[in-house]
Protein backbone atom coordinates (compact mmCIF):
# COMPACT_ATOMS: atom_id res chain seq x y z
CA UNK A 1 0.00 0.00 0.00
CA UNK A 2 2.92 2.03 0.74
CA UNK A 3 4.32 2.09 -2.61
CA UNK A 4 0.28 2.34 -4.59
CA UNK A 5 -0.45 5.66 -2.81
CA UNK A 6 2.14 7.43 -4.97
CA UNK A 7 1.16 5.97 -8.27
CA UNK A 8 -2.47 7.21 -7.53
CA UNK A 9 -1.36 10.47 -6.54
CA UNK A 10 0.17 10.65 -9.43
CA UNK A 11 -2.51 9.81 -11.55
CA UNK A 12 -5.13 11.10 -9.65
CA UNK A 13 -4.11 14.84 -10.31
CA UNK A 14 -1.53 13.93 -13.62
CA UNK A 15 -4.50 11.91 -16.08
CA UNK A 16 -7.18 14.66 -16.75
CA UNK A 17 -4.15 17.19 -17.93
CA UNK A 18 -2.38 14.56 -19.60
CA UNK A 19 -6.01 13.40 -21.51
CA UNK A 20 -6.65 17.10 -22.51
CA UNK A 21 -3.07 17.38 -23.37
CA UNK A 22 -2.66 14.89 -25.98
CA UNK A 23 -6.46 15.18 -26.84
CA UNK A 24 -6.41 19.12 -27.59
CA UNK A 25 -2.57 18.62 -29.61
CA UNK A 26 -4.63 16.70 -32.24
CA UNK A 27 -7.61 18.79 -32.42
CA UNK A 28 -5.12 21.65 -32.79
CA UNK A 29 -3.82 19.76 -36.00
CA UNK A 30 -7.07 18.88 -37.33
CA UNK A 31 -8.14 22.62 -36.65
CA UNK A 32 -5.14 23.93 -38.30
CA UNK A 33 -5.53 21.22 -41.63
CA UNK A 34 -9.90 22.80 -41.89
CA UNK A 35 -8.27 26.04 -41.83
CA UNK A 36 -5.90 26.05 -44.46
CA UNK A 37 -8.66 23.90 -47.24
CA UNK A 38 -8.18 20.21 -45.90
CA UNK A 39 -11.74 18.93 -44.18
CA UNK A 40 -10.67 15.40 -43.67
CA UNK A 41 -10.54 15.87 -40.41
CA UNK A 42 -14.03 17.79 -40.10
CA UNK A 43 -15.37 15.41 -42.11
CA UNK A 44 -14.16 12.09 -40.35
CA UNK A 45 -15.62 13.57 -37.31
CA UNK A 46 -12.45 13.86 -35.70
CA UNK A 47 -12.77 18.36 -35.22
CA UNK A 48 -14.58 17.80 -31.68
CA UNK A 49 -12.96 18.38 -27.91
CA UNK A 50 -14.84 14.84 -27.30
CA UNK A 51 -11.72 12.63 -25.91
CA UNK A 52 -13.59 9.41 -27.18
CA UNK A 53 -12.38 10.32 -30.97
CA UNK A 54 -8.88 11.18 -30.09
CA UNK A 55 -8.19 8.20 -27.98
CA UNK A 56 -5.74 5.62 -28.80
CA UNK A 57 -6.28 2.35 -26.37
CA UNK A 58 -2.63 1.58 -26.33
CA UNK A 59 -0.91 5.39 -26.66
CA UNK A 60 -3.71 7.22 -24.59
CA UNK A 61 -4.26 4.87 -22.08
CA UNK A 62 -2.05 1.92 -21.11
CA UNK A 63 1.02 3.29 -21.92
CA UNK A 64 0.82 6.53 -19.89
CA UNK A 65 -0.61 4.46 -17.09
CA UNK A 66 2.37 2.10 -17.20
CA UNK A 67 4.97 5.38 -17.55
CA UNK A 68 3.37 6.63 -14.50
CA UNK A 69 3.21 3.91 -12.59
CA UNK A 70 6.21 3.06 -13.04
CA UNK A 71 9.06 5.11 -10.70
CA UNK A 72 11.55 7.67 -12.41
CA UNK A 73 9.72 6.76 -15.47
CA UNK A 74 9.83 8.95 -18.69
CA UNK A 75 6.29 10.01 -19.47
CA UNK A 76 4.79 8.98 -23.16
CA UNK A 77 2.08 8.82 -24.84
CA UNK A 78 -0.53 9.96 -27.86
CA UNK A 79 -3.73 10.32 -29.02
CA UNK A 80 -5.06 8.70 -32.49
CA UNK A 81 -3.22 11.17 -35.06
CA UNK A 82 -5.87 13.19 -37.18
CA UNK A 83 -6.04 12.49 -41.17
CA UNK A 84 -4.72 15.37 -43.06
CA UNK A 85 -4.19 15.40 -46.97
CA UNK A 86 -2.12 17.69 -48.62
CA UNK A 87 -3.58 17.64 -51.91
CA UNK A 88 -6.51 19.64 -50.56
CA UNK A 89 -4.07 23.11 -49.54
CA UNK A 90 -3.76 25.87 -50.78
CA UNK A 91 0.21 25.90 -50.10
CA UNK A 92 0.73 22.58 -48.95
CA UNK A 93 4.31 23.05 -47.97
CA UNK A 94 3.27 26.24 -45.81
CA UNK A 95 0.22 24.51 -44.76
CA UNK A 96 1.53 21.50 -43.75
CA UNK A 97 4.36 23.11 -41.37
CA UNK A 98 1.49 25.46 -40.10
CA UNK A 99 -0.37 22.09 -39.50
CA UNK A 100 2.64 20.29 -37.80
CA UNK A 101 3.07 23.32 -35.87
CA UNK A 102 -0.08 24.33 -34.61
CA UNK A 103 0.07 20.75 -32.61
CA UNK A 104 2.77 22.16 -30.06
CA UNK A 105 1.63 25.68 -30.10
CA UNK A 106 -1.65 24.06 -28.79
CA UNK A 107 0.17 22.66 -25.64
CA UNK A 108 2.01 25.95 -25.01
CA UNK A 109 -1.16 27.53 -24.84
CA UNK A 110 -2.30 25.21 -22.18
CA UNK A 111 0.56 25.65 -20.70
CA UNK A 112 0.03 29.39 -20.26
CA UNK A 113 -3.34 28.78 -19.23
CA UNK A 114 -2.51 26.62 -16.60
CA UNK A 115 0.54 28.99 -15.27
CA UNK A 116 -1.94 31.76 -14.96
CA UNK A 117 -5.03 29.38 -13.19
CA UNK A 118 -1.92 28.77 -10.53
CA UNK A 119 -1.29 32.53 -10.29
CA UNK A 120 -5.14 33.37 -10.04
CA UNK A 121 -4.90 31.04 -7.34
CA UNK A 122 -2.56 32.11 -5.68
CA UNK A 123 -3.21 35.79 -5.94
CA UNK A 124 -6.77 34.93 -4.62
CA UNK A 125 -5.69 33.14 -1.24
CA UNK A 126 -1.84 33.04 -1.17
CA UNK A 127 -2.67 30.57 1.98
CA UNK A 128 -4.36 28.69 0.15
CA UNK A 129 -2.18 25.28 0.16
CA UNK A 130 -1.14 25.72 4.03
CA UNK A 131 -4.80 25.15 4.70
CA UNK A 132 -4.84 21.62 3.59
CA UNK A 133 -5.70 18.66 6.51
CA UNK A 134 -2.42 18.29 8.57
CA UNK A 135 -0.77 21.52 7.93
CA UNK A 136 1.64 22.42 10.70
CA UNK A 137 -1.03 25.32 11.85
CA UNK A 138 -3.57 22.27 12.46
CA UNK A 139 -6.06 24.52 10.71
CA UNK A 140 -8.86 22.88 9.38
CA UNK A 141 -9.21 22.99 5.66
CA UNK A 142 -12.47 24.75 4.21
CA UNK A 143 -14.42 23.41 1.50
CA UNK A 144 -12.97 26.12 -0.69
CA UNK A 145 -9.58 24.86 -0.47
CA UNK A 146 -10.76 21.24 -1.02
CA UNK A 147 -12.02 22.09 -4.02
CA UNK A 148 -9.17 24.87 -5.27
CA UNK A 149 -6.10 22.76 -3.65
CA UNK A 150 -6.74 20.03 -6.30
CA UNK A 151 -7.28 22.45 -9.05
CA UNK A 152 -3.91 24.17 -8.41
CA UNK A 153 -2.03 20.95 -7.88
CA UNK A 154 -3.69 19.62 -11.73
CA UNK A 155 -3.05 23.31 -12.83
CA UNK A 156 0.67 22.83 -11.96
CA UNK A 157 0.85 19.51 -13.99
CA UNK A 158 -1.02 20.60 -16.85
CA UNK A 159 2.10 23.44 -17.06
CA UNK A 160 4.82 20.83 -16.93
CA UNK A 161 2.69 18.19 -19.21
CA UNK A 162 1.75 20.67 -21.69
CA UNK A 163 5.40 22.16 -21.72
CA UNK A 164 6.96 18.51 -22.19
CA UNK A 165 4.91 17.49 -24.97
CA UNK A 166 5.30 20.69 -26.82
CA UNK A 167 9.22 20.51 -26.70
CA UNK A 168 9.66 16.93 -27.52
CA UNK A 169 7.18 16.99 -30.41
CA UNK A 170 9.20 20.08 -32.06
CA UNK A 171 12.18 17.48 -31.55
CA UNK A 172 13.42 17.69 -35.40
CA UNK A 173 13.05 14.23 -36.07
CA UNK A 174 10.15 12.30 -38.10
CA UNK A 175 7.15 11.36 -37.61
CA UNK A 176 7.08 13.87 -35.21
CA UNK A 177 6.14 17.41 -35.56
CA UNK A 178 9.37 19.00 -35.75
CA UNK A 179 10.32 17.09 -38.29
CA UNK A 180 7.50 17.65 -40.31
CA UNK A 181 7.90 20.95 -39.79
CA UNK A 182 11.71 20.85 -40.50
CA UNK A 183 11.04 18.88 -44.03
CA UNK A 184 8.56 21.77 -45.16
CA UNK A 185 11.07 24.59 -44.68
CA UNK A 186 14.40 22.98 -45.67
CA UNK A 187 15.13 23.13 -49.30
CA UNK A 188 14.20 19.99 -51.50
CA UNK A 189 17.50 18.06 -51.29
CA UNK A 190 17.82 18.35 -47.25
CA UNK A 191 14.33 17.75 -47.14
CA UNK A 192 14.24 14.58 -49.06
CA UNK A 193 17.57 13.53 -46.97
CA UNK A 194 15.35 13.87 -43.84
CA UNK A 195 12.15 12.85 -44.70
CA UNK A 196 14.23 9.57 -45.43
CA UNK A 197 15.21 9.56 -41.60
CA UNK A 198 11.10 8.50 -41.05
CA UNK A 199 11.53 5.01 -40.98
CA UNK A 200 14.43 4.75 -38.16
CA UNK A 201 12.36 7.98 -36.51
CA UNK A 202 11.30 5.86 -33.70
CA UNK A 203 14.04 3.94 -32.97
CA UNK A 204 15.98 7.08 -32.72
CA UNK A 205 13.24 8.36 -30.05
CA UNK A 206 13.26 5.69 -28.46
CA UNK A 207 16.93 5.38 -27.71
CA UNK A 208 16.89 9.45 -26.38
CA UNK A 209 13.97 8.26 -24.33
CA UNK A 210 16.00 5.27 -22.65
CA UNK A 211 19.23 7.32 -22.38
CA UNK A 212 17.92 10.45 -21.52
CA UNK A 213 19.12 9.98 -17.90
CA UNK A 214 21.98 9.54 -19.07
CA UNK A 215 22.55 12.45 -21.53
CA UNK A 216 19.45 14.56 -19.74
CA UNK A 217 19.43 15.68 -23.21
CA UNK A 218 15.06 16.45 -23.31
CA UNK A 219 15.83 16.70 -19.10
CA UNK A 220 17.38 19.63 -19.97
CA UNK A 221 16.00 21.89 -22.90
CA UNK A 222 12.31 21.21 -20.85
CA UNK A 223 13.69 22.29 -17.78
CA UNK A 224 15.41 25.61 -19.20
CA UNK A 225 12.10 26.12 -21.35
CA UNK A 226 9.75 25.49 -18.11
CA UNK A 227 11.88 27.97 -15.84
CA UNK A 228 11.47 30.67 -18.27
CA UNK A 229 8.14 30.40 -18.64
CA UNK A 230 7.22 29.70 -14.88
CA UNK A 231 9.52 32.80 -14.00
CA UNK A 232 7.34 34.97 -16.92
CA UNK A 233 3.80 33.72 -15.63
CA UNK A 234 4.01 32.10 -11.96
CA UNK A 235 6.62 34.05 -10.16
CA UNK A 236 4.88 37.43 -8.49
CA UNK A 237 6.72 40.33 -6.30
CA UNK A 238 5.92 39.39 -2.71
CA UNK A 239 5.26 35.69 -2.64
CA UNK A 240 7.62 32.20 -2.69
CA UNK A 241 5.41 30.22 -4.31
CA UNK A 242 6.34 31.68 -8.04
CA UNK A 243 9.58 30.55 -6.89
CA UNK A 244 8.76 27.01 -5.61
CA UNK A 245 6.35 26.53 -8.78
CA UNK A 246 9.54 27.23 -11.07
CA UNK A 247 11.25 24.21 -9.38
CA UNK A 248 9.07 21.82 -9.34
CA UNK A 249 8.23 22.48 -13.25
CA UNK A 250 12.12 22.46 -13.68
CA UNK A 251 12.08 18.78 -12.85
CA UNK A 252 9.45 16.53 -14.64
CA UNK A 253 7.70 13.92 -13.41
CA UNK A 254 9.95 13.91 -9.86
CA UNK A 255 8.60 14.09 -6.48
CA UNK A 256 4.68 15.39 -5.28
CA UNK A 257 4.31 19.19 -6.77
CA UNK A 258 1.54 19.12 -3.79
CA UNK A 259 3.59 18.51 -0.50
CA UNK A 260 5.90 21.47 -2.31
CA UNK A 261 3.76 23.27 -2.45
CA UNK A 262 2.58 23.66 0.77
CA UNK A 263 6.13 23.93 1.78
CA UNK A 264 5.80 26.93 -0.75
CA UNK A 265 2.46 28.53 1.17
CA UNK A 266 4.57 28.42 3.95
CA UNK A 267 7.11 30.15 2.86
CA UNK A 268 4.88 33.21 2.11
CA UNK A 269 2.51 33.45 5.08
CA UNK A 270 5.75 33.48 7.05
CA UNK A 271 7.52 36.40 4.42
CA UNK A 272 3.95 37.87 4.65
CA UNK A 273 4.15 38.29 8.14
CA UNK A 274 7.20 39.51 8.85
CA UNK A 275 7.24 42.28 5.85
CA UNK A 276 7.01 46.07 6.79
CA UNK A 277 3.84 47.02 6.21
CA UNK A 278 3.69 49.56 3.65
Amino acid sequence: MDTLAPILHKISYMGLPLLFAMVLHEYAHGWAADKCGDPTAKLQGRLTFNPLAHIDPLGTIILPLLCLALPGSFLLGWAKPVPVDPRNMRQPRRDMALVAAAGPGMNLVLAVIGALVVAGLFAFDPTLLAKRPGNADGEPASLATMILLPISVMALYSVMINVFLALFNLIPIPPLDGGRIMTCLLPPAPALALARLEPYGMMILMGLIVFDKELRVIHTITSTFANALSGTILSTNNSGCGIVAKSVIARPFGGTVESELCICARASIRAARTSPAK
